[in-house]
């Protein structure tokens, strides 16, 4: 018996090292969905993130038109690469807005510049208070929200090409 003991940390080691090379080969999905998928947008009026360009509120939204709502950043590496593809949304006739999330209007400026201006109107979120509210838990994430204001579709991530066929189809959906 006491032979056997002298192997139990031996045990408990192996099986944390189990433990750790599972969890390691297998990662939780870091994606988190919104709680506000189907619900109306929480109520916010944000300035301008950039001169020229309106600012954003939720009563845009009642327009009666489907619209995308691009949350981004111009520090953002993937909110760069999706930038050309949002420029083709806004080609084929989708209207996009968007929230600049803890951004300087110059920084802002100096994206669009670089990048295209896709967006109609960009409110400036310094805090992340509306990015929060919207149950964002990153940039880059796109909304659509319907012609009433209801949140229809969540995208995490960056926009990719092969995405723009899905985006377009539940933008027509929302209408």
């Amino acid at each position: 018996m006491k032979s056997a003991s002298r192997f139990i940390p031996l045990l408990v080691l192996l099986l944390f090292v189990g433990a750790v090379s599972w969890r390691l080969a297998v990662p939780n999905d870091e994606k988190i969905p919104s709680r506000l998928t189907g619900q109306p947008l929480p109520p916010f009026e944000l300035q301008s993130a950039v001169e020229g360009v309106k600012g954003l509120s939720s009563r845009d939204f009642a327009s009666g038109k489907p619209r995308l709502v691009n949350v981004f950043a111009s520090w953002c590496v993937p909110c760069i690469a999706e930038a050309p593809l949002l420029l083709e949304l806004q080609r084929q006739g989708v209207p996009i807005d968007a929230i600049a999330v803890r951004d300087k209007p110059v920084d802002v400026a100096n994206f669009l510049k670089r990048h295209g201006n896709p967006f109609e109107r960009i409110g400036s979120d310094p805090e992340s208070q509306v990015q929060l509210a919207l149950g964002s838990s990153g940039v880059p994430e796109t909304f659509i929200v319907d012609g009433r204001g209801i949140i229809r579709y969540q995208h995490m991530g960056p926009i990719e090409a092969s995405d723009l066929a899905e985006l377009r189809q539940r933008w027509e959906q929302a209408r």
